[in-house]
């Protein structure tokens, strides 16, 4: 399969700017393209996806470590409604994907809609107008009726907060920002972090440097990843029979939403899965000195449980040191531990994850009476449903507060989240509704259900600290249930759940006997 490679599309940039758009989409990753397909198919073609990069595909442009792959299996971690037949692996490798991705692209004709290098500034609500201004970095702006935030959890990668990071003379670079043009041949590499990224870089360059010095704070629970090629003759009969092929991602499915039981209803199943993690570190790793580092002291489950087949048997070859001491200060050319031993090292690779729990937006969101997003989320980030924002009108995120899976594919979270946001942007849409603005009291109330049920989670109750919790202990990261239980909340769009305002600017609290309501209800189908 080829790469693509994306121009500017051919718009007018100064007439963009003048009009009033339906819909600006910021964020080109699965989940602004998913909303921008949508709303195609919706008959709406007045929309922008704003994106910062030179390329769309979010994650999966940015993180093109060696290695790079998903952990989820790839008829799964694609939309429902644009199946691929020929995928080459059960887990898709990052480079098949994001030709998936841009393959999605041109299918569905997304490609003028996009402006590529267009980092958001700042986004703006018009209460009098009922539209939203979005400035961008070079000074443009656009305005919309709706506003929809694709920009994903794990788009702000995260630098630790070491003494001296600053002075290290040779390469440096996060996981997310691989600096291609350093040769890593020979050379004694640092990698700091042992999470999702580490676990599939460190395996891919350890036969290539010289020496591998591996820094981890806290060991991660790795179970063996099920991968295997998926041979042409399979890869035909999916074709060729697409009943096959559907059949065989609803096994994935089913077989993946067990795992809720263990994760969020019945935390105690875990043991079953710490037991049989526990042997495959035994197996893997002979020295028992390496098992006990790499054996971690909370409940499995509570940070995210990592696949591997190549990780621990990287950590057996001669070139390749655990460190498990603390980083006391990162020093011209090299790091010191906190027990006086100084590790000489010509780069460092930072595999520290992204802002995630304690994340708000990547730029200014001025809601209602200029109200800072960052203001609302000030103790904690939350939303109902994970898209919409009370005092925040026709605002919709996608990947937002608690839609994060622990156990299954974001994209089944991101089309329920589009599927809802549509609705919602549909109702906008009518001559005379000017917003809709989620009612506080239905936030706090979901909210407050939500942070109920996920108490008795693994996540928890497991005895670590996670990037999916706050400092203060609270998870806005993952969803606590089935994705089904998500999908059947976000099928419908419920207006007594929201305050809609008309242009002759009339407040009216809308319910289900409405005559408002029920022609709401007909136009949403």
């Amino acid at each position: 399969m080829v790469a693509h490679t994306l121009e500017r599309p051919s718009q007018n940039r100064t007439s963009q700017s003048t009009k009033v758009l339906d819909v600006v989409i910021i964020g080109s990753g699965f989940a602004g393209l998913c909303m921008g397909i949508r709303l195609k198919q919706a008959g709406i073609h007045s929309f922008l996806i704003l994106e910062k990069g030179n390329g769309i595909g979010g994650t999966w442009r940015d993180n093109d470590y060696p290695g790079a792959a998903c952990d989820v299996q790839s008829h799964l971690y694609s939309y429902s409604f644009a199946p691929k037949s020929d995928w080459s692996r059960l887990f898709g490798p990052q480079k098949e994907i994001l030709n998936y991705m841009n393959d999605c692209v041109d299918k569905f004709g997304l490609r003028p809609h996009i402006l590529l290098n267009q980092e958001v500034d700042g986004a703006f609500f018009d209460e009098r107008t009922g539209t939203w201004e979005i400035a961008v970095a070079d000074g443009e702006k656009f305005r919309a009726r709706a506003l929809v935030g694709g920009t994903g959890g794990l788009s702000r990668p995260v630098l630790p907060d070491i003494p001296g990071i600053e002075v290290f003379r040779g390469a440096k670079f996060h996981s997310a920002r691989w600096d291609h043009s350093f040769d890593l041949s020979g050379k004694t590499v640092a990698v700091i972090g042992t999470g999702a990224s580490a676990i599939q870089i460190v395996p891919a360059i350890a036969p290539k440097v010289g020496r591998l010095e591996l820094f981890q704070r806290t060991a991660p629970w790795i179970l063996p990843k099920p991968d295997a090629a998926i041979g042409g003759s399979v890869r035909g009969i999916f074709r060729f029979l697409p009943p096959l092929r559907w059949l065989f991602r609803k096994a994935i499915y089913w077989l993946n939403e067990l795992g809720v039981i263990a994760f969020a209803i019945n935390p105690k199943l875990m043991k079953i899965f710490e037991k049989f993690a526990k042997g495959f570190i035994v197996k893997s790793v002979k020295d028992p000195a390496l098992q006990a580092k790499l054996t971690p002291n909370y409940t499995i489950g509570c940070k995210r449980i990592l696949l591997s087949n190549d990780y621990y048997p990287a950590l057996n070859r001669e070139n390749v040191h655990l460190v498990t001491e603390g980083i006391r200060e990162i020093k011209k050319d090299s790091i010191l531990t906190k027990d006086g031993k100084e590790h000489k090292v010509d780069a460092i690779v930072f595999a520290t994850g992204f802002q995630a729990a304690e994340a708000v937006s990547p730029f200014e969101i001025r809601g209602k009476n200029g109200q800072l997003l960052s203001d609302a989320w000030k103790e904690a980030a939350e939303a109902y449903l994970g898209t919409t924002i009370a005092g925040f009108p026709n605002f919709f995120m996608i990947v937002g507060p608690n839609t994060g899976l622990g156990h299954s594919s974001m994209i089944l979270m991101i089309e329920s989240q589009a599927q809802y946001t549509l609705q919602c942007i549909r109702s906008l849409l009518k001559k005379d509704i000017k917003y809709l603005d989620v009612r506080k009291e239905i936030q706090d109330k979901y909210n407050s259900e939500i942070q109920e049920r996920l108490g008795r989670s693994v996540w928890l109750t497991g005895g670590c600290v996670s990037w999916y919790n706050t400092s203060s202990g609270r998870n806005t990261t993952l969803w606590p249930g089935f994705t089904f239980e998500f999908k059947a909340k976000t099928f419908f769009l419920r207006p007594s759940d929201y305050e809609f305002v008309r242009m002759d600017g009339k407040k009216e609290k809308i319910g289900l006997g409405s005559r408002v309501s029920m022609a709401l209800n007909a136009a949403l189908g």
